[in-house]
């Protein structure tokens, strides 16, 4: 076994999570195909697959414990960040992975096939255009720029009472006093993430009288 399927292996079992014998091979065969596609589809500036583990899967992991609800989208996912390894976790909730680029949404494709992740639906379109046929409990990025440009974008994406899950570095203090009055900041949830230094946190906003 390669030496970062042993350190993601050795990861997993210090999340709170639990996770199945297949659950785990899954994962793997994930950054196997994500090592794979990225040499020709640049999914993502990270090449080593050691900083791979830690910076993308076990990021993408460490908010797994928080999360409430049953239906997401994880707009600007790019290369399935973080909703694969959430929609792994979770089998039985849905994750959308919405993009608007065609090279990383038929990445994605092929991960959902290879994976047989049922709970999964690729979406290659920008995220003002998505009219989903049914709304979400959450919103979930690590992609966006702003907190403001987050609510503005995909406020029509919430179902009444759900939230938007945003993955940040340190706490973003400055992008909170922008937000409308309308969103509510309602947690900060501080990230550990193993292997990586820094701060990371996970902001929860909801919405006042939400349509």
């Amino acid at each position: 076994m390669p030496d970062y399927l042993q350190q993601l292996q050795a990861a997993l079992a210090h999340f709170p999570v639990e996770f199945s014998d297949d659950q785990r091979v899954r994962l793997g065969a994930y950054l196997e195909l994500f090592i794979k596609w990225n040499k020709t589809y640049n999914l993502s500036a990270i090449r080593d697959p050691q900083e791979m583990v830690s910076k993308h899967l076990l990021d993408s992991l460490s908010v797994a414990e928080h999360l409430t609800g049953e239906r997401f989208i994880d707009v600007g996912t790019g290369g399935g960040l973080p909703g694969i390894p959430l929609a792994i976790t979770f089998p039985e909730r849905h994750f959308t992975l919405l993009d608007s680029a065609g090279k990383k949404t038929r990445f994605l494709f092929q991960v959902k096939q290879a994976l047989g992740l049922h709970n999964v639906q690729v979406e290659n379109r920008r995220v003002e255009s998505f009219q989903p046929d049914e709304l979400y409990d959450g919103v979930i990025s690590r992609a966006f720029a702003s907190l403001q440009d987050m609510t503005d974008y995909c406020h029509h994406l919430l179902k009444p009472g759900g939230h938007f899950w945003a993955m940040k570095g340190v706490f973003p203090e400055h992008e909170l006093s922008e937000l409308k009055k309308h969103y509510i900041f309602e947690h900060n949830f501080p990230l550990q993430v193993p292997g990586v230094t820094g701060e990371r946190c996970l902001i929860v906003l909801g919405m006042e009288n939400a349509q």
